[in-house]
């Protein structure tokens, strides 16, 4: 019975560690996080990334328009963006109420009624957001080489309605754009390519 406690006891304390993914080093997520980003602007982009604590960090100073994030490792499989820097400030606010345990709901209300406000600024002509993701198994950390992944795109156009855009409120064909929370500060339209 005395082993069983131990061993139990034992198990508890290293079952924690198993849920969390390995941190990859500084130029794997660089490699991996620039994956979203148009050919001609992945060496040139600023790429967020995580430290060994798991905080998010630059890990690269950019020389263009693009800003890239890299993978978050508390999730499953592969999910990186890119963006115009003119979105900085939408996806910094969005980062910082989310670190305060902020809902969808909460962050959504709180960043319409400031960019209302003039508090917080949108893209005046609009901005693309790139994002690209894989399955955990087609992933491989070690070398950032990835496997079956696949692009979304979401072109941000604060206040665009589907009357403003000729955009249906949902997709009717693999791949036909559309219009996401019209008539909001979020209003995007969204593109996803089906897989191949």
């Amino acid at each position: 019975m005395k082993s069983l406690l131990i061993s139990c006891f034992v198990l508890a304390i290293n079952l924690p560690s198993y849920g969390q993914q390995i941190i990859p080093p500084k130029d794997i997520q660089i490699k991996m996080a620039v994956l979203a980003a148009p050919e001609e602007s992945r060496k040139g982009a600023m790429v967020y990334g995580y430290g060994a604590e798991g905080q998010l960090t630059v890990l690269r100073e950019g020389e263009n328009e693009m800003i890239c994030t890299g993978d978050d490792p508390d999730k499953d499989g592969l999910n990186v963006a890119c963006y115009q820097k003119e979105l900085e400030a939408f996806m910094a606010r969005g980062r910082e109420l989310k670190k305060e345990g902020k809902t969808f709901r909460e962050i959504f209300d709180t960043r319409e009624e400031e960019v209302k406000e003039g508090i917080l600024k949108m893209p005046d002509n609009g901005a693309t957001l790139y994002v690209f993701s894989a399955d955990e198994k087609d992933v491989n950390w070690s070398n950032g080489e990835v496997e079956n992944g696949s692009f979304r795109y979401v072109v941000y156009i604060p206040y665009a309605t589907r009357e403003s855009t000729g955009l249906p409120l949902r997709p009717e064909a693999p791949g036909m754009p559309w219009i996401m929370d019209p008539g909001t500060h979020r209003a995007h339209i969204m593109i996803t390519p089906p897989k191949e």
